[in-house]
């Protein structure tokens, strides 16, 4: 009954709408599955694959990519799998990092073959039109060639016959672990490659590539991070009124969803009072105890691109003076260290600086008794932070003692 009723509601809006106007057109807009020009002007530009990503870099990623891989050598990189919350209800769907990076396909069931010879070339999904029906529209061969820019497609049915010949000619082959598929794994041609070594994972190659970040890039991370801040502003002066967690959690991701991100980055960390001390707190179920301060560590994800802070405050409007002593020598330290933040330094070198600035802070408010007890790091097991960009740990294989360069301008 549910599907008739949507038929008919679907019917009679199209008759509505050819009531006023002529119902003819020679130009038909393709629905591929994810968001284009021509179905979702208000997000992106002509020319862009994803929104503020033009198709232009896309291909000079491929293209970088290609040049630190060896010699004839074949790089596979999958789609995130689809999540299961129950037996037919799928969690919502994020794609792969390195997937999204090289093809700009936000969507399941797909496999992109890098290589010298070849270029892109892209396996596709093929959609019954049962999928079609229940989940919509997927981009397929067509659209691997005229929105993302492969040189070569096939659907995915194909990939049995046409993949085993690609790696048989390829010197070395490189996949992404994470994500790798059986559609791929279990060739005898690609088992074969792995019993003699020639199979190694991608990440060292993609994390190096997206560790420097293009000014598109970087736009899309500051409007990111602005819409977090925005939105936890809004919640910190929500959370008087309401003092529990779960508010805290719900307000701000309904204030970072109203502001256009997709979805938060992580499942919000709301801690009050003890809570706050739990690193990676997400049950968000308690009250926040007047006189207590809470803890929100939050992000949220733009258009394949995510921000992360953290900030802490009393709900009940003060600090007590022991809290405002604690708090602002945090404070001053993280003042000091976004100042390092400059070419030339490293996460390591600021952590260390970090560490060095707290445990003298603390011992002079009475907290360590003295700066060098390793009772600091039962206070502070956490580093100063972390690389960012399309994933939360973003470019995980780059060491943090690597010196922090510009982002790209081209």
């Amino acid at each position: 009954m549910q599907i008739l009723f949507r038929k008919l509601l679907q019917t009679t809006a199209s008759f509505k709408q050819g009531i006023g106007r002529c119902t003819y057109s020679t130009h038909k807009v393709l629905d591929i599955g994810q968001p284009t020009p021509l179905t979702h002007p208000q997000l992106l530009k002509d020319g862009q694959i994803t929104p503020g990503i033009y198709s232009e870099e896309y291909i000079s990623r491929r293209k970088r990519l290609l040049e630190l891989l060896p010699e004839k050598s074949l790089a596979i990189i999958a789609a995130a799998p689809i999540k299961m919350m129950t037996s037919v209800v799928p969690y919502t769907y994020r794609p792969d990092a390195d997937y999204l990076y090289i093809t700009g396909c936000q969507q399941p069931g797909g496999v992109a073959v890098l290589g010298h010879e070849c270029g892109l070339c892209m396996f596709m999904p093929e959609a019954t039109k049962h999928d079609v029906m229940w989940q919509g529209q997927v981009a397929g061969v067509d659209a691997a060639l005229e929105n993302f820019k492969a040189e070569k497609a096939y659907p995915i049915s194909k990939l049995c016959d046409v993949l085993p010949d690609m790696i048989r000619r390829s010197s070395k082959l490189f996949h992404n672990m994470q994500t790798a598929t059986q559609t791929y794994t279990e060739l005898e041609a690609f088992q074969k490659a792995s019993l003699v070594g020639k199979v190694e994972d991608i990440s060292s190659f993609t994390n190096e590539l997206r560790w420097i970040k293009s000014s598109a890039e970087l736009k899309l991370m500051r409007e990111s991070a602005s819409i977090a801040c925005q939105a936890l502003l809004q919640t910190m002066l929500y959370s008087k009124t309401y003092p529990y967690e779960s508010m805290l959690a719900a307000k701000v991701e309904y204030e970072c969803r109203m502001r256009g991100a997709q979805r938060m980055a992580f499942n919000p960390v709301v801690g009050g009072g003890s809570n706050g001390s739990v690193i990676h707190y997400s049950r968000n179920d308690q009250k926040i105890r007047d006189g207590d301060l809470v803890l929100m560590d939050v992000g949220c994800e733009l258009n394949g691109y995510v921000s992360d802070l953290t900030r802490t405050w009393p709900p009940c409007g003060s600090f007590s003076s022991a809290q405002y002593e604690l708090y602002d020598l945090i404070l001053q330290t993280n003042k000091l260290c976004i100042n390092l933040c400059k070419p030339g330094a490293s996460i390591r070198q600021i952590h260390n600086y970090s560490v060095e600035m707290l445990r003298k802070g603390l011992k002079e408010i009475g907290i360590l008794r003295d700066s060098g007890s390793s009772s600091y790091h039962l206070l502070n097991p956490t580093s100063i932070g972390h690389y960012l960009g399309m994933d939360v740990h973003d470019s995980f294989a780059v060491s943090c003692d690597r010196l922090l360069k510009p982002g790209d301008n081209n």
